[in-house]
């Protein structure tokens, strides 16, 4: 439907065809010539110049054309397919199911606009349903209707499952605005049978070396009652398995559940599995559901210290028992005059008033320098302090005896190589005075003072804890001893000492930080992986100047550490990186090796990850027709069984949400710009000026 109006009052159209008729009068009213030749000639002329200059004043006034068209839109029906195993587990005949669900689909689509919907690992838009998705999340399906088909004439959903979900959130709390009914169609098998199920089980995904972590077991049983298994967990080492604790567990009701918590050593590092697993019992409905498999990954972070002094010392006690606050530690005392360790075994040496007037300790200085470990030197009165100036550059002490100072804290504003709490910057310079040794403190290049000595009342710029960098290892010095009083008065301040074991653990972890250096690595997101999730891989190669390239083609192994078998890959180039899917692999722990050839070297990288099994919907198989039923009063629908499928249609024709949109779109366009009115134009113009030629006028 179109109508024409114009940007001017509209009795300004009289004035345009005025225009024209006067236009064509003073052409050929009194003009003879053409009369002669044809009496009609001049009339027609006329006419033909009357509506082209009419036209021409009529696109002076800016028309519009204005349509209108009507687009009848069906109502939305959305049919959302649970298909996950435990749905196939609880039907005795999912053929006669997909039956009916495909013939409710043929009627609905008469009718309406039907959008098919499977949901389980992930969401897809099919009709096509296999019942073999490991996980279900209910949520996330009710949440992708809303996202996609809000904004349209959503008329039903209809959402058949067995009720049991494993992944996100109770889609009864999600709180989707649906703005449609949902209809839920029951599936499953609700008969609770003889089983025992592990339902859950908690652990921490990382531990570290040597500590001690817990295993939380949530048991449920039903229908066992005067029955007992047997609780077991084995640590599974390629094919090999190795039990590590077992528990009797007597059921003694029908309705049973219990949680118990089993604590384990983390022995060894790397990727660690472990089974735990209840003995079965007669009559079960399945078996699946009486085993789990965790992964844990064991990391060997823990450092070792050396703490070497020049003699015992209350210093040498108090620093330990800060150290040790930190579970990763292992901190080794020794002293200069037995020592006969070996330097590469440490991560990070402290040196309390070493080298010594007793123990000069040249032979050990050079080898921490070769073996570049980083060193903490803590000054008193038995420091030789010549030889400590030659055995690093950070800092330089002038003395001419050994005579000390009491030297209080300051602390410096600037400071920026970590981050101290405010507790403890306002608790510093309230500590009492250390003792360092009375001379010129002169800092090197490159250096950040953490603390400065204050001396009586005088704030010196003298460092009282000092950090630099030598030839990229790093060292600190403590110039005064006494810090045994700190830890004395922190406990009568507060009766406890977290404040001076944040000063000693922040300065540990700045000294022993380990820099990666390797030119070639590779990057994991994590080391852990659900078998339905893609293993991924970065890789970076840097040159001798420590730049980004990729130009090399970068290659990888990995190898399945159950049966050998390997996987051979090559890296894709990304911008200046590297990057590789390896796909989804079977459950198991593998290692991998990457290399890259950059002509003049080859370059290697080793790690290990494992994937874990996904078995959520095997351990829960009694259907929730509970939760679907709150589904469908929540969002004003209703709950069916298959065998009610052929009346739904029937049910939703009651709804007032199943009507048609009729939709209206308005145009409005300008008349100048359809190119017929153009051609029109020309043509009347062409016309009338070949007949005036051919008449023998111009």
């Amino acid at each position: 439907m179109e109508g024409l109006s114009f940007a001017y009052p509209s009795w300004y159209v009289l004035l345009c065809l005025l225009a024209g008729l006067s236009y064509a009068l003073l052409l050929y009213f009194r003009d003879a010539r053409f009369k002669e030749k044809h009496p009609w000639l001049p009339g027609a002329l006329g006419l033909l110049r009357f509506a082209s200059t009419s036209l021409l004043c009529l696109l002076l006034l800016s028309p519009l054309l204005r349509s209108e068209q009507t687009e009848r839109r069906k109502p939305v029906v959305v049919m959302a397919q649970d298909a996950s195993q435990s749905v196939a587990m609880g039907m005795k005949d999912t053929a006669a199911f997909q039956a009916a669900w495909a013939a409710l689909r043929e009627r609905l689509a008469e009718q309406y606009e039907v959008q098919n919907l499977r949901f389980g690992e992930k969401i897809e838009s099919s009709a096509a349903v296999t019942f073999g998705d490991r996980k279900t999340n209910m949520t996330e399906a009710l949440q992708h209707v809303y996202d996609l088909y809000s904004n349209q004439n959503l008329g039903a959903v209809i959402l058949a499952s067995d009720g049991i979900y494993n992944q996100g959130a109770n889609p009864v709390y999600a709180d989707i605005k649906l703005n449609a009914p949902l209809y839920t169609v029951a599936l499953g098998d609700t008969t609770r049978k003889k089983d025992l199920n592990l339902s859950r089980v908690f652990h921490n995904r990382l531990v570290y070396l040597g500590d001690k972590f817990s295993i939380q077991v949530d048991l449920s049983a039903l229908r066992a009652a005067g029955s007992s298994t047997v609780l077991t967990v084995s640590k599974i080492d390629n094919k090999s398995s190795r039990e590590l604790r077992r528990e009797t567990i007597v059921i003694d009701k029908s309705d049973y559940f219990s949680t118990r918590e089993l604590l384990l050593d983390a022995d060894k590092a790397g990727v660690q599995r472990y089974r735990i697993a209840v003995s079965s019992l007669a009559g079960e409905v399945t078996l699946t559901n009486n085993s789990r498999e965790i992964f844990v990954e064991v990391l060997d972070a823990r450092q070792k210290i050396l703490l070497l002094a020049n003699a015992p010392h209350p210093d040498i006690s108090a620093i330990r028992q800060s150290l040790s606050e930190g579970l990763n530690n292992d901190v080794t005392i020794a002293y200069a005059d037995n020592f006969a360790g070996d330097i590469k075994a440490y991560d990070l040496v402290v040196l309390h008033q070493l080298p010594s007037l007793r123990h000069d300790i040249s032979n050990l200085s050079k080898q921490i320098i070769l073996q570049r470990k980083p060193v903490w030197f803590i000054l008193g009165e038995q420091t030789q302090l010549a030889r400590f100036n030659q055995a690093q550059s950070i800092l330089s002490v002038m003395a001419r005896n050994q005579s000390v100072n009491e030297a209080q804290a300051t602390v410096a504003p600037d400071f920026s190589l970590f981050t101290l709490d405010d507790p403890l910057r306002r608790f510093l310079p309230n500590l009492p005075p250390l003792y360092a040794p009375f001379g010129e403190y002169t800092a090197g290049a490159n250096t950040a003072t953490l603390l400065y000595q204050r001396i009586g009342k005088v704030d010196t710029r003298y460092p009282l804890l000092v950090f630099g960098d030598q030839q990229g290892v790093r060292t600190a010095v403590l110039t005064a001893t006494g810090i045994w009083q700190w830890r004395l008065f922190d406990f009568l301040d507060s009766e406890n000492h977290s404040r001076l074991d944040q000063l000693i653990g922040k300065t540990v972890q700045y000294l022993s930080v380990k820099d990666d250096k390797r030119r070639f690595r590779v990057l994991l997101p994590k080391n852990l992986f659900d078998e339905t999730e893609a293993v991924t891989f970065d890789a970076e190669l840097y040159n001798q100047s420590y730049e980004l390239i990729n130009g090399p083609d970068a290659n990888l192994v990995v190898t399945h550490l159950g049966d050998g078998k390997e996987y051979n890959f090559t890296f894709n180039r990304t911008g200046r990186a590297y990057a590789l899917s390896a796909g989804i692999l079977p459950v198991g722990n593998y290692r991998f090796r990457a290399s890259v050839n950059t002509g003049a070297e080859k370059l290697d990288f080793e790690g290990q990850f494992s994937v874990q099994p996904v078995q959520l919907e095997q351990f829960v198989t009694t259907a929730d027709h509970g939760l679907l039923q709150l589904l469908s009063d929540t969002y004003g629908g209703r709950r069916l069984s298959v065998d009610q499928l052929g009346q739904l249609p029937d049910w939703l024709a009651e709804e007032s949400t199943l009507k048609p949109i009729i939709y209206s779109t308005i145009t409005t366009r300008s008349v100048i710009h359809l190119k017929w009115i153009f051609f029109l134009i020309l043509i009347l113009l062409s016309v009338e000026w070949f007949s005036r030629r051919y008449f023998g006028a111009y």
